[in-house]
Formats: structure tokens, sequence, C-alpha cells
């Protein structure tokens, strides 16, 4: 069995799961500002929407992709025998600044959500729509970085 191969897939396809929660998030606070003054009944159905979204769907999914990214890594680094210093090249530098932006704006939505939860409207619903992607903006910009591998020694 080739475990880079089955690294990477699996990496992949958390990283498919991450984007279409981290997408579709923002679109659900754009219509939960809209629609759902704090303490309706509508609010609470958002509420538990969204939720589910970051606990079932999101979290779970950017855990796996840390893991199985730090994963590959260290196949890089042992099994390829390309030491650390591959992480200095400039596509692996590109994909690194992708997946920490990504990082702190799924902490930027975690800590959103906790402002509906307290009944504060933190965006407008403009703000909602203009950014909803721009966690597809930066995976494009981190698998494009991996499938090109510009700036390669």
């Amino acid at each position: 069995m080739n475990w880079f191969d089955l690294l990477r897939g699996l990496h992949i396809i958390a990283v498919i799961a991450w984007m279409a929660g981290m997408m579709y998030l923002p679109r659900l606070f754009a219509y939960h500002t809209e629609t759902a003054p704090p303490g309706t009944e509508f609010d609470a159905h958002f509420l538990v929407w969204e939720r589910k979204l970051l606990k079932i769907i999101i979290n779970p999914a950017m855990s796996l992709v840390w893991i199985l990214g730090v994963s590959l890594i260290l196949w890089h680094v042992y099994a390829a025998k390309e030491g650390w210093a591959f992480l200095l090249q400039p596509w692996m530098l590109v994909k690194l600044a992708a997946v920490i932006f990504l990082s702190g704006w799924h902490g930027f939505m975690a800590g959103s959500y906790k402002k509906f939860l307290a009944g504060q409207r933190p965006k407008s619903a403009k703000f909602w729509r203009a950014t909803n992607e721009l966690p597809f903006l930066a995976a494009a910009v981190a698998v494009l970085a991996v499938t090109l591998q510009f700036g390669q020694h």
C-alpha cells in the first residue's frame, strides 16, 4: 500500500468537507442577520443549524486536515528523506500561509457564532456575503501551490 497516496487522498477529502462548511456558514450568518431577530423562534433554528455545521462538519474536518497535513509533512521529512528544508520552498510557504489564514478565518467564524448565540449580530449580511468566498479563494491558492510546486529546487 502506498501510504503517501492514502494520506494525501484523505487530506483532500477532509479539505473538501472543511471548505464546504466554511463556505456555507457565512451564508447562514447572512440569512440569520437579515431574517431572525434575537430571541425569536427562527433565531433558535439558525443557532441550531450553525452549531451543527460547526460541531459536526467544520471542526472535525479542520482537525483532520491538520492531523493529515502534519502527517504528510512528516512523511516528506522522514520517509522521503527530504528533511525540514522542503517547508521553505515557495510553494509550501504559500500553502502554509493559506492554511493559517483558513484556520484563523475558522476561528473568526466560530467566535461570530458565539456572538449570535449571545443575541448579537457581529457583522452585516452584506459583510457575510462579501466574505463568503474567502475560503474558496484561499483553498484555490493552496491547491495551485501544491499542484504547480513553483519555485521548487
